[in-house]
């Protein structure tokens, strides 16, 4: 079930405790100017996404992670069913993976908070005080 939440949580830019609100400040992610900006805090729960200073470098081996995945689907494709040369290929991987780096830097940071916080019901249905966390 924690990664459903997880999933859910990244897809959709939620907060990883309540899934109401959002930790982006700018939906689409393909917005370079605020690529990077966050909220402070969940504006439903409370809950304050960066714990300390530097909390998110941990989310550069997410991203590694992520993008050897992508690395990974191609060379599978590559290998089985598509008929390219090489140069041609590398050059499609690279170029995806450049049209794909906001969506990884932002779902390496949403899936690093998912590791420190899990969804509780209870911040869902309940606006909490923000004083109490």
């Amino acid at each position: 079930m924690r990664i459903i939440n997880t999933i859910i949580s990244m897809l959709f830019n939620k907060c990883p405790r309540c899934h109401q609100g959002d930790v982006f400040t700018e939906k689409n992610p393909y917005n370079l100017k605020k690529i990077f900006s966050l909220h402070q805090t969940c504006n439903h729960c409370g809950l304050k996404y960066e714990k300390e200073p530097s909390f998110f470098y941990g989310s550069m081996y997410v991203s590694y992670a992520l993008t050897s995945g992508w690395f990974t689907v191609w060379y599978f494709l590559y290998n089985y069913f598509i008929e390219m040369e090489t140069l041609n290929f590398a050059l499609m991987v690279v170029g995806s993976i450049i049209l794909l780096s906001p969506l990884t830097i932002r779902w390496s940071r949403l899936i690093w908070l998912n590791f420190f916080y899990k969804f509780n019901k209870q911040y869902k249905s309940n606006k909490l005080e923000q004083t109490t966390h």
